[in-house]
C-alpha cells in the first residue's frame, strides 16, 4: 500500500491568488521540480485541508482541476495519485499560457525600473536553479 507523500504547501493570506490557485500552483510546481513523482499518492481532501486550516470544498476543487488538466489520477477508493508525464495541455494552450505568464510579469517588473540586462539575468538564474532541480 502506497503512503501519503507529504503536501508542504504554504497558503499566503496576502497573495493575490486565491487559496485554490495557490494549491493547483503549488502542486504544479512540486511535480515539475521532482518534489512529487508519479505513483506518490497525496493526502486527502480533509486531510489537506485540515493541514492548510481551509475548507474542504477549496482542495476538492484544487484536486479537481489537477486531476482534469492530468497532474492527478484518482484510483477508485484509494485516492489520488501523481500521474505518469504527458503533455497535459495542447501546444496551444501551452503557448497561450506562456503569454500570459510574461505578459504578468512585465507589467509587475516594468514599473520597478530594472535595466533589462539586470531582469533577464535574473529569469535566466532562475530558470537554471528551477532546472537543476529537477534533474536532481
Amino acid at each position: 500500500m502506497a503512503r501519503t507523500t507529504p503536501l508542504m504547501l504554504q497558503i499566503a493570506t496576502g497573495d493575490a491568488r486565491p487559496i485554490v490557485r495557490q494549491i493547483v500552483d503549488g502542486v504544479r510546481m512540486k511535480i515539475a521540480a521532482g518534489e512529487l513523482k508519479p505513483g506518490d499518492q497525496l493526502p486527502s481532501v480533509r486531510g489537506l485541508a485540515q493541514q492548510l486550516t481551509i475548507n474542504p470544498n477549496t482542495v476538492a476543487k484544487a484536486y479537481t482541476e489537477l486531476t482534469t488538466e492530468g497532474w492527478l489520477e484518482s484510483r477508485q477508493g484509494m485516492g489520488l495519485y501523481v500521474a505518469a508525464p504527458r503533455q497535459r495541455l495542447s501546444d496551444a494552450e501551452r503557448e497561450r499560457r506562456l503569454d500570459d505568464a510574461i505578459g504578468r510579469f512585465v507589467n509587475d517588473v516594468i514599473p520597478l525600473d530594472f535595466p533589462a540586462d539586470e531582469v533577464e539575468s535574473r529569469v535566466a538564474h532562475e530558470l537554471r536553479r528551477w532546472s537543476s532541480r529537477r534533474i536532481a
